[in-house]
């Protein structure tokens, strides 16, 4: 499976589950610990844990393996090897902009290979 089908299937299992402003980044090309990495919103704490519990289910027989999981009611962080999956709830995506920091990093090696 190429990584494009396995973010593919990552965030339609999200937007199934009702996870809301799924965000892909690819970083391939810039020094990160990953080359991509999805962000999404759940509804509440609950929807967090529930949204990680779906995405194992559904992905482990696709034959994802999780090496690394960081489980809270607020915030969990899936570590694919290749790809990070962060499930938060919105204050705690707004408090950390996550976002701000991965378009940072894609901007700064567009710069660098310019």
């Amino acid at each position: 499976m190429t990584t494009d089908e396995r973010i593919e299937n990552i965030v339609k299992i999200l937007d199934e589950k009702k996870a809301e402003e799924i965000e892909v980044f690819n970083l391939e090309d810039a020094d990160y610990i990953a080359n991509y990495v999805v962000i999404a919103n759940s509804l509440n704490p609950k929807h967090t844990v529930a949204l990680y519990e779906h995405l194992k289910k559904d992905l482990k027989p696709l034959g994802e393996t999780f090496l690394a999981t960081d489980i809270s009611d607020e915030w969990v962080v899936a570590d694919l090897g290749d790809i990070l999956i962060h499930i938060m709830i919105p204050e705690y995506r707004q408090r950390y902009s996550l976002e701000t920091f991965l378009s940072e990093l894609v901007e700064n090696q567009k710069k660098k290979e310019a």
